[in-house]
């Protein structure tokens, strides 16, 4: 995407959200059929700290359980700048998770080197599209996010 293209939030983040708060055993798997993906994606919401605002920010990110921890995808569909999410992870990297009913503390880390390659192979398995975010990215490497449980 274009470094000068507006990203704009779709719809269905705002919906998954939602569903998350009231039925999270529901939310728990994304279906996410209508984008050619035939299994559903597990998705949790990650609670970061607003590096500006200081205010908790809560965002929908599919994920993989890896060696007990969860990898997510910094990927914000392929645009050239990562999403505000990722950006208050280097302000704070202690963030709060919910995976279904399961909620706890954990610590953000990006993945670096071979640990990279190794997860986002587990990610683009998972969710093919992430390789056209990545082709749609440039010269951005999408950052692939361990969150271990504290």
């Amino acid at each position: 995407m274009a470094e000068t293209e507006a990203w704009v939030k779709p719809a269905f983040i705002d919906v998954h959200l939602a569903q998350y708060r009231t039925d999270p055993e529901k939310a728990h798997y994304m279906d996410l059929s209508a984008m050619g993906i035939s299994e559903p994606v597990p998705a949790l919401l990650l609670t970061t700290i607003g590096r500006k605002s200081g205010q908790p920010k809560v965002t929908p990110l599919n994920y993989q359980g890896v060696d007990g921890n969860y990898v997510v995808v910094a990927s914000k569909g392929g645009y050239a700048d990562n999403p505000l999410w990722y950006k208050n992870l280097d302000a704070n990297p202690d963030v709060e998770v919910q995976a279904g009913k399961a909620r706890f503390k954990a610590r953000a880390r990006t993945a670096k080197g071979e640990e990279r390659v190794r997860l986002w192979d587990v990610m683009r398995r998972a969710y093919p599209p992430y390789d056209d975010y990545q082709a749609a990215a440039g010269d951005r490497e999408i950052p692939v996010v361990v969150l271990e449980p504290t």
